[in-house]
């Protein structure tokens, strides 16, 4: 129990107004128990009768009530807690950050709504009973086997060496263990370089429409962010501002939102652009592991000659979204500030998820898995665009992309209005559908929808496709369907 006495008079005085003060404060409720007086007394220093006689008086005064063989407790009728009485009514002003975080715009992220039947919501992961099991044996592996102290702010040592060799046989990354850093995901990874690249006033070159956290956090830091347009080969580099620009980001292999992957000659131009200006390319790779049609381009820092891109990676979309590791590939320049800016920030990732998803890679495991996710991925979105061609014909114009979880239907012809009938007509019939346009920083060229296939089985994927093709009657007031009128959800 913490008390201060005042040092005013007799020490059972100075103890009954103290306990008084705590009780009217409200820090002590009615009916709770008050500390033993032998507890009381070990704790302040003081003689037992000293808390005796302070109980005594409480409990005169009726604050206090002794229950022989129970103990003293703060009378039930004594008020709960309420406002301290010198609480300050001024408002005091935030930092400059915590100012740019308030005035940020809210996120594209729709929220979860209850009672869907298939909700077609991009970012989540396709998961199943032998990810799981397989993950649990990693677990139970790192368990006993990690140690019990603080992890290396860098990373475990065999988690990286297992990543180095990963990326350089699938993404054509060469790198050695020491260059790489791990990070709780690619959120973090992108305020820790936001941290050492930028100062208030710096340009940052953003893919538009663009993945809106990345926006956020270089705004937040005070960057002046400036979006550039994506066409067919992805960023529209000749496009990019001429003047020095500190910061380029990117989603060259599957760009967010439209999936569509940066064609070679793009990816020179970008790297002659920042070695032309001095800037460098954060090359943000969150799902390149799932390609589906042909073979994908590496990875744009397998191209790289001058040390300017800061490649970026997650297990989010590979794994789980809670494990919370991702990586960072680090040119040498900026290693040691990234480290330091990381040992500030959280010290370290946890250390036993480190060790599991290392066993989980050296073990196969984890390349069994993609195989599988890979296989099923392709599967759904099969289903997916096989469904809105039978249901939908020429109302749905998908984007023609070979990878990743995700796919942009397009709807020629429906404005802003109908597209918002579209996704409430689905929403009563159980279908969760989103819109693409909050991706954009500018004026969206028509109106789409975000599809996430990847937590949909076929039948859902069916489901889905056969609603929304109704759900457009009703958008554009064709007819007039009554809400789940379609066949009962097939088990997935």
């Amino acid at each position: 129990m913490y008390l201060t006495l005042d040092g005013q008079g007799e020490l059972y005085r100075q103890l009954l107004r103290a306990l008084k003060q705590a009780i009217l404060d409200g820090l002590y409720a009615g009916g709770t128990r008050l500390p033993a007086t032998r507890d009381l007394a070990a704790d302040l220093r003081v003689s037992r009768n000293t808390v005796l006689a302070a109980y005594e008086l409480l409990c005169a005064e009726g604050l206090a009530v002794a229950r022989g063989g129970s103990g003293t407790f703060v009378a039930d009728a004594v008020p709960s807690r309420t406002r301290p009485r010198h609480a300050a009514r001024r408002r005091d002003e935030p930092s400059r950050y915590a100012a740019r975080l308030r005035g940020l715009p809210p996120l594209p992220l729709p929220a979860p709504r209850a009672g869907l039947r298939v909700d077609l919501q991009y970012g989540e992961p396709m998961t199943n009973a032998a990810l799981l099991t397989a993950w649990s044996k990693s677990l139970s592996y790192a368990v006993a086997r990690t140690r019990t102290g603080y992890p290396a702010t860098q990373g475990v040592r065999e988690l990286r060496e297992q990543l180095a060799a990963w990326l350089g046989r699938r993404r054509g990354v060469i790198c050695e263990p020491d260059d790489l850093i791990v990070v709780n995901g690619t959120q973090q990874a992108l305020s820790l370089l936001a941290r050492v690249l930028l100062d208030e006033g710096d340009r940052v070159a953003v893919e538009d429409p663009g993945y809106a956290l990345a926006s956020q956090c270089f705004a937040a830091h005070g960057a002046n962010v400036l979006p550039v347009p994506v066409d067919g080969q992805g960023l529209r580099t000749a496009l990019l501002p001429q003047q020095k620009v500190k910061l380029a980001y990117v989603t060259p292999s599957h760009q967010f939102p439209l999936g569509i992957s940066m064609s070679l000659a793009r990816r020179m131009e970008l790297l002659q652009h920042a070695a032309r200006v001095g800037c460098w390319i954060v090359e943000d790779d969150y799902d390149g592991e799932f390609g589906f049609e042909g073979r994908m381009l590496p990875a744009l820092r397998s191209l790289d000659r001058d040390d300017r891109v800061v490649y970026v990676g997650t297990f989010s979309k590979t794994i789980l979204p809670s494990l919370r590791l991702g990586y960072i590939v680090c040119p040498q320049a900026l290693r040691r500030d990234v480290l330091l800016a990381k040992r500030l920030a959280d010290f370290a990732s946890p250390g036993i998820e480190q060790v599991a998803l290392a066993h989980f890679m050296s073990s196969g495991a984890y390349e069994r898995h993609l195989r599988r996710a890979s296989l099923e991925l392709r599967r759904r979105r099969r289903a997916l665009v096989d469904g809105l061609s039978r249901h939908c014909g020429g109302r749905v114009v998908v984007e023609n992309t070979g990878a990743g979880m995700h796919l942009v239907a397009w709807l020629p012809g429906l404005d802003r209005a109908v597209l918002q009938r579209l996704i409430d007509a689905a929403a009563e019939r159980g279908i969760g559908l989103h819109g693409l346009d909050g991706h954009y920083a500018s004026t969206p060229p028509g109106s789409a929808l975000l599809v996430g296939f990847a937590n949909a089985s076929v039948a859902q994927i069916g489901l889905a496709t056969r609603v929304l093709a109704q759900c457009l009657d009703v958008a554009v007031r064709r007819t007039d369907i009554s809400p789940r009128s379609d066949a009962r959800l097939a088990p997935a």
